[in-house]
């Protein structure tokens, strides 16, 4: 990298921290700390929901994959992108008429304080190893691209993060993450066809490929496997606690949905543009072995980028993939403050409880740095994901949207289940490879986290004794009026940052444009198109916003 990769990067990431910041007023009291108010755009949340979740493994996880394997990386990824559209269709809707902020609150209303403490505590715990695992890839990527020492970088970045996220809260999350979701949507256009000249075409890299590079399933990615992960997903992204806050958080069930549904689009077309330049690298160089191929992401950026492009690619990598850590952190204050701390203590005001809050947020954060520095001796970051993924979805989160949908489960029922299959899951992970010499492949163990929790909860719903318990569904008007108004504010509010952010980022590609030779053009009509976007926004949207609000003082 180059002096001005450098300062292209201290550049984008003010910009980022400007952004995240400036929310820092706003944030003032519960609802607008963790829901943004409750009624932001779908569209945002959407984009949010899928950075959220894509960032995490994309560059790292999924690059890895797609460097060893190929083509597979891209069929693993459709696994999301059809949990997108059966979450849209029928989950998020659910969530939204919970009438709740978090999944603890829907908790509480249904089965209870005592259960929803159990669940707590239990989440609680095991986002740390989440978190921690989404904040080790940030610092690979500065890690890999500079030479920073990784665990100085996870010190670095987990605290930058941290501060942003305890200042801004929620609006801060879902407006970095759209920055980021056009910046990296710009880089890569310019990744793709400068990874395939460098292999001298595709027709080379398609014959200089190796055998079963473009098989749709390979080596421990089977069809199974792939069928595993996809109601994997439907339950991950359908009921973690941080991306429900996505679907409860816009102003009606419709819209709810289409959080979903633009979710399962992104996914069917991102993976093709995402996993094509770390494909390309396994022909450029074959010789990563092990862990070094968590790196294979960020090294066909550095051999193809122009300078200052590498540095504006690097930056949205990495606050892209610390999308997901922000909303972990933001999800698991709200889990504190909400659902721990305010039972305790009910009477305390709106200044307490955002102090809480924020103060819950630096905790948590500086939990996730120590949980990050313990990646590489759990065998490197696509083994902890899917480990995670696999003892943890389906018991956690399985039981929770089940209960959206059905009367019969109770407290106990949904605990009972949770409990024993993380018992089983951990056993046949940890222990029977030691004690037995059996150990579960990559597949049998996301059937076994997946089916054991479903199972049980489908048995007592087959022969448990009817119980009319209610299931809680929200009010045709949650907020008065006033609250509506002040809503919209926040929106006209967080879309006028987003204007002035993208007319910032539009601007800094055409600077770089002086340095790009072959890539001047495009650099500059990419900045020209985002420079509009954030013209469009700060005219056009926000007059319709201003519309809304004099509409409804003047019929209400």
């Amino acid at each position: 990298m180059e002096q001005l990769d450098y300062i292209t990067i201290i550049v984008f990431t003010l910009i980022i921290l400007v952004a995240g910041l400036s929310f820092g007023n706003k944030g003032t009291d519960m609802k607008s700390f963790f829901a943004a108010g409750g009624s932001v755009p779908w569209s945002i949340n959407g984009l949010s929901l899928f950075m959220s979740f894509f960032s995490a493994g994309t560059f790292v996880v999924w690059g890895s994959i797609a460097y060893m394997y190929g083509l597979v990386a891209i069929t693993i990824q459709m696994a999301m992108c059809i949990a997108g559209f059966v979450i849209g269709y029928f989950i998020a809707p659910r969530w939204w008429n919970s009438k709740v902020l978090t999944v603890a609150e829907f908790l509480t209303n249904r089965f209870g304080k005592r259960i929803q403490q159990y669940y707590t505590y239990i989440f609680l715990f095991l986002s740390l190893g989440y978190t921690g695992a989404f904040l080790y890839p940030v610092a690979k990527i500065l890690n890999v691209t500079t030479g920073f020492d990784i665990n100085y970088a996870i010190l670095l970045l987990g605290g930058m993060i941290m501060i942003y996220t305890a200042v801004g809260g929620l609006w801060a999350v879902v407006v970095t993450d759209v920055l980021q979701f056009v910046i990296l949507t710009a880089a890569v256009l310019l990744v793709i066809p400068l990874s395939i000249k460098e292999a001298n075409g595709l027709d080379n890299f398609i014959d200089q490929a190796p055998e079963q590079f473009f098989n749709i399933f390979s080596g421990e990615y089977t069809f199974a496997f792939i069928i595993a992960f996809t109601f994997y997903n439907i339950v991950f992204i359908g009921g973690n606690w941080a991306y429900v806050q996505r679907y409860t958080s816009v102003k009606n069930s419709k819209s709810s949905g289409k959080v979903g549904y633009l979710f399962g689009a992104l996914y069917l077309i991102s993976p093709f543009i995402w996993m094509l330049p770390p494909m390309i690298y396994r022909v450029l160089n074959p010789d990563l072995l092990g862990l070094e191929a968590e790196g294979a992401y960020l090294m066909i950026c550095k051999q193809v980028l122009p300078v200052g492009v590498l540095g504006l690619m690097l930056g949205g990598m990495i606050f892209a993939t610390a999308s997901s850590v922000n909303t972990s952190l933001n999800l698991a204050a709200a889990v504190l403050t909400n659902d721990v701390y305010k039972p305790l203590r009910p009477n305390s005001s709106d200044k307490t409880l955002m102090k809480v809050a924020r103060l819950a947020t630096t905790i948590f954060g500086i939990g996730t740095i120590l949980v990050a520095f313990m990646v590489p001796m759990a065998g490197g970051i696509v083994e902890v994901v899917l480990s995670i993924a696999a003892i943890t979805g389906g018991a956690l989160y399985g039981p929770a949207i089940w209960a959206l949908f059905s009367k019969k489960q109770t407290g106990k029922s949904i605990l009972g289940v949770t409990a024993i299959s993380l018992v089983i899951n951990v056993f046949f992970k940890f222990i029977s490879p030691k004690v037995l010499d059996f150990a579960l492949n990559r597949t049998e163990e996301l059937i076994l986290g997946i089916g054991i929790p479903f199972t049980l909860l489908l048995l007592y719903e087959i022969f448990a004794q009817k119980k009319d318990v209610p299931i809680p569904t929200r009010k045709a008007s949650v907020f008065d009026k006033s609250e509506e108004i002040d809503d919209n504010g926040q929106n006209e509010y967080g879309i006028k940052v987003l204007g002035f952010s993208f007319i910032a980022i539009g601007l800094l590609f055409c600077v770089l444009s002086i340095w790009g030779g072959n890539s001047t053009i495009y650099l500059i009509i990419i900045g020209a198109l985002i420079i509009g976007l954030g013209v469009f926004l700060n005219r056009y949207v926000i007059n319709k916003f201003k519309k809304n609000i004099s509409y409804s003082t003047t019929t209400h």
